[in-house]
Protein backbone atom coordinates (compact mmCIF):
# COMPACT_ATOMS: atom_id res chain seq x y z
CA UNK A 1 0.00 0.00 0.00
CA UNK A 2 1.16 3.54 -0.87
CA UNK A 3 0.83 6.71 0.58
CA UNK A 4 -0.26 10.26 -0.58
CA UNK A 5 1.94 13.10 -0.75
CA UNK A 6 0.23 15.22 1.91
CA UNK A 7 0.84 11.39 4.27
CA UNK A 8 4.14 11.08 2.54
CA UNK A 9 4.88 14.55 4.07
CA UNK A 10 3.84 13.27 7.48
CA UNK A 11 5.25 10.46 7.64
CA UNK A 12 9.01 11.90 7.02
CA UNK A 13 8.20 14.44 9.93
CA UNK A 14 7.01 11.02 12.15
CA UNK A 15 10.18 9.30 10.39
CA UNK A 16 12.38 12.07 12.00
CA UNK A 17 10.94 12.29 15.24
CA UNK A 18 10.08 9.05 15.94
CA UNK A 19 7.17 9.58 18.34
CA UNK A 20 4.93 12.99 18.07
CA UNK A 21 1.81 14.45 19.25
CA UNK A 22 -0.33 15.88 16.62
CA UNK A 23 1.16 19.28 17.97
CA UNK A 24 4.99 18.52 16.77
CA UNK A 25 3.49 17.11 13.57
CA UNK A 26 2.06 20.34 13.12
CA UNK A 27 5.00 22.52 14.14
CA UNK A 28 7.26 20.26 12.31
CA UNK A 29 5.23 20.91 9.16
CA UNK A 30 6.53 23.65 6.85
CA UNK A 31 4.58 26.77 6.24
CA UNK A 32 1.42 27.17 5.36
CA UNK A 33 0.96 24.82 8.32
CA UNK A 34 -2.03 22.43 7.67
CA UNK A 35 -5.06 22.60 10.19
CA UNK A 36 -5.32 20.52 12.86
CA UNK A 37 -8.34 18.26 11.17
CA UNK A 38 -6.52 17.47 8.38
CA UNK A 39 -3.45 16.16 10.30
CA UNK A 40 -6.23 13.99 12.65
CA UNK A 41 -7.75 12.78 9.21
CA UNK A 42 -4.10 11.85 7.50
CA UNK A 43 -3.01 10.30 10.28
CA UNK A 44 -6.47 8.05 10.41
CA UNK A 45 -5.89 7.35 7.02
CA UNK A 46 -2.25 6.36 8.10
CA UNK A 47 -3.19 4.04 10.61
CA UNK A 48 -6.16 2.59 8.63
CA UNK A 49 -3.26 1.38 6.05
CA UNK A 50 -1.04 0.05 8.94
CA UNK A 51 1.36 2.80 8.51
CA UNK A 52 1.24 4.59 11.70
CA UNK A 53 -0.18 3.33 15.64
CA UNK A 54 -0.41 6.07 18.99
CA UNK A 55 -0.33 5.12 22.63
CA UNK A 56 -3.04 7.20 24.68
CA UNK A 57 -1.53 9.77 26.94
CA UNK A 58 -4.46 10.69 28.99
CA UNK A 59 -6.32 12.74 26.50
CA UNK A 60 -3.59 13.11 23.65
CA UNK A 61 -2.02 10.78 21.29
CA UNK A 62 1.43 9.82 20.52
CA UNK A 63 1.48 8.73 17.07
CA UNK A 64 5.16 6.88 15.97
CA UNK A 65 5.38 4.74 12.87
CA UNK A 66 4.81 1.17 12.07
CA UNK A 67 7.04 0.82 8.85
CA UNK A 68 10.59 1.80 8.41
CA UNK A 69 11.73 4.55 6.05
CA UNK A 70 14.16 2.23 4.80
CA UNK A 71 11.36 -0.50 4.18
CA UNK A 72 8.66 1.77 2.23
CA UNK A 73 11.33 3.83 0.05
CA UNK A 74 13.12 -0.20 -0.98
CA UNK A 75 9.67 -1.01 -1.67
CA UNK A 76 9.13 2.24 -4.31
CA UNK A 77 12.73 1.74 -5.84
CA UNK A 78 12.17 -1.94 -6.51
CA UNK A 79 8.29 -0.95 -8.40
CA UNK A 80 9.98 1.78 -10.31
CA UNK A 81 12.66 -0.53 -11.29
CA UNK A 82 10.20 -3.14 -12.20
CA UNK A 83 7.51 -0.56 -13.12
CA UNK A 84 9.86 1.73 -15.75
CA UNK A 85 13.06 -0.49 -16.58
CA UNK A 86 11.87 -3.82 -16.83
CA UNK A 87 13.18 -4.87 -13.83
CA UNK A 88 16.58 -4.54 -15.07
CA UNK A 89 18.63 -2.44 -11.93
CA UNK A 90 21.43 -1.91 -14.76
CA UNK A 91 19.22 -0.09 -16.71
CA UNK A 92 18.23 1.83 -13.73
CA UNK A 93 21.60 2.63 -12.76
CA UNK A 94 22.57 3.61 -16.26
CA UNK A 95 19.74 5.92 -16.15
CA UNK A 96 20.32 7.36 -12.89
CA UNK A 97 24.43 7.94 -13.56
CA UNK A 98 23.53 9.77 -16.74
CA UNK A 99 20.17 11.64 -15.49
CA UNK A 100 22.01 12.74 -12.25
CA UNK A 101 24.80 15.56 -12.05
CA UNK A 102 27.19 12.99 -9.66
CA UNK A 103 30.75 14.26 -9.51
CA UNK A 104 33.53 11.95 -9.74
CA UNK A 105 33.87 11.53 -6.00
CA UNK A 106 29.85 10.83 -6.21
CA UNK A 107 30.40 7.87 -8.81
CA UNK A 108 33.60 6.69 -7.00
CA UNK A 109 31.32 6.30 -3.92
CA UNK A 110 28.79 4.75 -5.96
CA UNK A 111 31.06 2.19 -7.21
CA UNK A 112 32.90 1.34 -3.54
CA UNK A 113 29.05 0.61 -2.01
CA UNK A 114 28.51 -1.44 -5.68
CA UNK A 115 32.10 -3.41 -5.05
CA UNK A 116 31.58 -4.08 -1.06
CA UNK A 117 27.89 -5.84 -1.74
CA UNK A 118 29.34 -8.09 -4.56
CA UNK A 119 32.54 -8.92 -2.05
CA UNK A 120 29.59 -9.87 0.72
CA UNK A 121 27.58 -12.24 -2.43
Amino acid sequence: MTLSNAEEQLMQILWKQKKAFMKDLIDAHEDPKPATTTVATLLKRMQDKGFVDYEQLGRSRKYFPLVKKKDYFGKHVNGLIKNFFNNDAAQFASFFTETTNLNKEQLEDLKQLIDKKIKKK
